[in-house]
C-alpha cells in the first residue's frame, strides 16, 4: 500500500514556488507520504529536476508527470517525460498517453480551468475527486460523476507553495515502482483521503 500525492507544482510552473531540494527534505520527513506526482504547467522539467535529487532515498519515489493545458481544460498526465505535440486538445492528450503507456486524470473538473462538464464524456483514466485546494463541493461534484462512470478516483493537495498543507493523499494498492501504481490507478485500486496537516 502507497500513500501518493498525485497532484503537486515546483518551481517549474510559472505559478509555484515549491523547490525541488525542500520537496525533498519534506518528504523524507513526513510520517506517511513518501510518493508524489510532480506536475507542473506544461513542462515535466520539474520532474526531472526531482528525480535526481530523489536517488539517495530508496523509499521516496517521484512519479513523472505534468498538467497540460488542452484548448478544452486541463488534464494530467502521468507516467511519461514527454509532452504530447501540440496543438493540445483533450483528445491528442488522451492518445499521447495511451500510445505512450501513460494515464491521464481530470484535475478539479470544476475549478479553474478544469475540463468541468467534458469529464462527463472524455475517455479519461481517472478523475481528481479530492483536490486540497477545491471547495468541498465542487470536489463532490467530481465524485458524482466518477461513480456515476465508474472511474477510478484520485486526490492532490495541488501545492504551489511552500506554505500550502500536504492534505491530501492518494491511496494506492501497489510495490513502489511507477509501472505498478500506473496500472493500480488504472485498475481502480486506488483511495482519496485527508490527512493531517504537514
Amino acid at each position: 500500500m502507497i500513500n501518493a500525492d498525485l497532484h503537486f507544482h515546483t518551481c517549474y510552473s510559472p505559478d509555484a514556488t515549491n523547490q525541488p531540494k525542500q520537496i525533498i527534505e519534506k518528504l523524507n520527513e513526513h510520517p506517511t507520504t513518501k510518493t508524489i506526482a510532480i506536475t507542473d504547467h506544461n513542462t515535466c522539467k520539474g520532474y526531472k529536476a526531482l528525480a535526481q535529487l530523489a536517488k539517495p532515498y530508496p523509499d521516496i519515489l517521484i512519479i513523472p508527470g505534468a498538467e497540460i493545458t488542452a484548448e478544452e481544460g486541463e488534464i494530467i498526465i502521468l507516467g511519461t517525460t514527454e509532452l504530447p505535440p501540440k496543438p493540445w486538445t483533450s483528445q491528442t492528450i488522451i492518445d499521447f498517453a495511451r500510445e505512450n503507456n501513460a494515464i491521464t486524470i481530470a484535475p478539479h473538473p470544476y475549478r479553474g480551468l478544469g475540463l468541468a462538464d467534458l469529464t462527463q464524456t472524455l475517455d479519461l483514466t481517472a478523475i481528481e475527486t479530492l483536490n486540497g485546494i477545491t471547495e468541498p463541493e465542487l470536489n463532490r461534484k467530481a465524485e458524482e460523476i466518477a461513480k456515476a462512470r465508474g472511474l477510478p478516483q484520485t486526490a492532490g493537495s495541488d501545492s504551489h507553495a511552500p506554505t500550502d498543507p500536504w492534505n491530501v493523499y492518494t491511496e494506492i494498492q501497489a510495490e513502489l515502482n511507477v509501472e505498478d501504481i500506473l496500472k493500480a490507478i488504472k485498475n481502480g485500486k486506488t483511495k482519496t483521503q485527508k490527512s493531517i496537516r504537514f
